[in-house]
């Protein structure tokens, strides 16, 4: 998880301090000085998580917003961008998606809120990858129409509180955080402090992702790290969580030459968007849609202990190399190995038997349904 780069050469989030004070052990990540683990370790963070609430420091994620004279202008701008539906998206809704290339590779995997405010109608906010954001700003700029623009954010925060006891630890601050809706957003204050708040996450749990003043962010995760519910929890339990929940990691799962229907993230194509096309690489995608891609992410259970780490080769039973793990380790929640991967549609039934080869020994493996724990989003009670 380390990159080679000089300690210096690290930028810091506004929690490095307390991360420090905490005991974590600091790794280079995406050009920042992040917290691997704390002293509990990675497997305790984990079950932590699944079972109370976790804090994650993810300031190191691009903040930016693109601003238009209307709703419609910049929602089409963005859908120029990208395969989603974003003119119908309503106020203070959030909605995954993707921005490709040409080819319908996916170029970075973004989250998009728009303002439950009409006062701020024409400006969407973006949250990008750490280490795709400098690549995502000079695309967009290059590529929006004269009257749509991109203005980053910096001196902001981000902190995601995750876990079945999360937003009740939260909402001991901000009360109106229990009455957001899965992939819903709102400003309010967390004890007097402004702040934007989207029920959302990146671990299958219930929480929230807070974008808080930078100067405001250490106030903030020490009132929640109060709570005994809550933990410090580093990267290294952060990838575990998403794994188990099935989730894409940029970079390792997908990238440049995977597309969305390849990357099975279609969820982030609405109806329209799909029929319509009018997005890079729509040819391309359109046609996967119709007849299948050649290859396509797949969830992958091992038996026994021993895991699989991305770029094991996976094989048929006794046979020839058909793909290549993109993500894998042990899943504390589940108590077994599991992997991600990519290999041609003919063999990605679930229950199909394959064998992931590790350090020349072939591990029997078979095709999983995703997610590998169940997700555990809030859904408002229908009225």
């Amino acid at each position: 998880m380390a990159d080679a780069v000089a300690e210096t050469d690290l930028k810091q989030t506004p929690l490095h301090d307390l991360h420090v004070e905490l005991g974590a052990r600091m790794v280079p990540f995406a050009g920042y000085s992040m917290p691997v683990q704390y002293k509990a370790g990675i497997m305790a963070e984990h079950l932590h998580t699944r079972a109370k609430a976790g804090l994650f420091d993810v300031s190191h994620m691009g903040q930016a917003f693109l601003v238009g004279p209307d709703h419609e202008t910049t929602a089409r701008a963005l859908e120029a961008l990208t395969p989603s539906n974003f003119v119908e998206l309503g106020h203070g809704r959030q909605r995954y998606s993707v921005l490709l290339n040409e080819e319908g590779g996916i170029i970075d995997d973004l989250m998009v809120s728009r303002s439950p405010s009409p006062e701020d109608d024409g400006k969407l906010m973006l949250v990008v990858n750490a280490a795709r954001k400098d690549v995502d700003y000079a695309h967009f700029r290059a590529h929006l129409p004269d009257n749509v623009t991109l203005q980053v954010v910096e001196d902001r925060a981000l902190i995601a509180v995750q876990g079945p006891e999360a937003v009740a630890a939260v909402a001991a601050h901000a009360p109106g955080v229990s009455d957001l809706a899965f992939m819903s957003t709102a400003s309010m204050e967390f004890d007097g402090i402004e702040c934007h708040v989207a029920r959302a996450g990146y671990t299958g749990e219930d929480g929230v992702e807070m974008s808080v003043p930078a100067g405001a962010a250490e106030a903030i995760a020490r009132a929640l790290l109060a709570d005994e519910r809550v933990e410090p929890i580093g990267l290294g339990a952060r990838d575990s969580l998403r794994l188990e929940a099935g989730l894409c990691l940029y970079g390792h799962d997908i990238d440049e030459t995977t597309t969305p229907v390849e990357g099975a993230i279609t969820f982030c194509m609405q109806k329209r968007r799909r029929e319509e096309g009018g997005f890079p690489g729509a040819e391309r995608i359109q046609s996967e849609l119709k007849d299948g891609p050649g290859r396509v992410r797949v969830g992958l259970r091992l038996e026994g202990r021993a895991p699989a780490r991305e770029g094991a080769e996976i094989a048929l039973p006794d046979g020839p190399v058909i793909g290549t793990v993109t993500s894998g380790g042990f899943a504390p929640t589940v108590g077994a190995p599991i992997a991600m991967g990519y290999v041609p549609v003919e063999h990605a039934g679930v229950g199909t038997p394959l064998e992931l080869v590790v350090r020349n020994r072939r591990l029997p493996a078979t095709v999983a349904d995703m997610p590998f724990v169940p997700n555990r989003y809030y859904r408002k009670p229908k009225s």
